[in-house]
């Protein structure tokens, strides 16, 4: 596994899985693929990657030491950049859909509906990870102020979490929730105990 992690392929292999989805749903907007409704599958369908890309950022520490595999690490940040990708190209898509570009309407929108100004909020922190993910915001930040800039991500998952709760509470659709659920709160259930267990060495 560990040659094959650092094979000068991999990573393309990865940015190119991590593409698909969006490559799929191109195609099925052009080629009428999307069911009755393609304006709100893809809403949804870019809402649901960014979720599941979430998880893959917030699995990569956590597989990394169970397994003792550091080349791991390596992907960290190209799975943090398609979580960007995809809030952003799930904004895009309200914005485009539901709003027709109309800033004022957005503004209010966001303003009046909480579920949107919490996915809003989430988009905002991305945006800051996303901004200071390269290495020359390391240095200026300097490496500690950076990875406490960087535990925004803990707060984004919840943010995304709740986003994802109060649109599916319209349709008392609560299973894939909780499968989130459970993920997220395993993932950081694991960083708490794990910071515990440092803490008290």
């Amino acid at each position: 596994m560990r040659p094959l992690l650092r094979h000068r392929l991999a990573k393309p292999l990865v940015f190119g899985l991590s593409l698909l989805p969006f490559c799929w749903l191109l195609y099925g907007a052009i080629f009428d693929q999307l069911g009755a409704n393609p304006a709100e599958a893809l809403v949804r369908a870019t809402g649901d990657w960014t979720l599941r890309f979430l998880c893959l950022v917030l699995t990569v520490t956590p597989l990394r030491v169970i397994s003792n595999t550091p080349a791991l690490a390596s992907f960290r940040r190209m799975l943090g950049l398609f979580v960007y990708f995809y809030v952003a190209m799930h904004l895009l898509s309200y914005s485009w859909f539901d709003m027709g570009f109309d800033v004022t309407e957005i503004g209010r929108d966001i303003a009046k509906r909480p579920f949107i100004l919490v996915g809003f909020s989430a988009f905002v922190l991305l945006t800051a990870l996303a901004s200071t993910s390269f290495n020359r915001a390391i240095k200026t930040l300097g490496a500690k102020r950076w990875q406490r800039l960087h535990r925004l991500v803990y707060i984004v998952a919840g943010l995304a979490l709740l986003h994802f709760f109060w649109m599916r509470a319209g349709k008392n659709d609560f299973a894939e929730v909780l499968v989130y659920a459970l993920i997220l709160g395993s993932l950081l259930g694991w960083r708490l105990v794990n910071f515990i267990s440092k803490t008290r060495r």
